[in-house]
């Protein structure tokens, strides 16, 4: 009999350093593993992960990066941080090593859950 797998406690996890070498998690796991970061999307080709928020202010925002700013650094990967429209914050993972994701993409995605209200 066959079980299920079960979904990773990512934000209890770590980022290892990732100069390349690590296989790219495939689009059809990452959507698995997406199911326990339901506030993370799959882009189109299953290379990056990303979430969008409306921060309400421009305050709100800068000081949101900032937080995310300092979880990449204390995990060394980092994402792309778009803020658009003085409000609009997009954050994207990938593991540009590999060209694709690796486990740190949902580790940060997890931790960056806990800072975003």
């Amino acid at each position: 009999m066959r079980s299920e797998p079960t979904h990773i406690d990512w934000k209890s996890k770590r980022c290892v350093p990732c100069e390349g070498g690590v296989d790219q998690i495939s689009a059809d796991t990452a959507s698995f593993h997406l199911k326990a970061l339901p506030n993370w999307e799959l882009n189109d080709n299953g290379t990056t992960i990303f979430r969008r928020l409306n921060t309400g202010n421009f305050v709100k925002a800068v000081s949101l990066i900032q937080s995310i700013a300092d979880l990449a650094e204390a995990e060394q990967h980092h994402p792309d941080l778009h803020l658009t429209g003085y409000r609009h914050l997009e954050v994207v993972l990938t593991t540009h090593a590999i060209g694709g994701l690796s486990e740190n993409d949902f580790i940060l995605a997890a931790k960056i859950d806990t800072v975003v209200q």
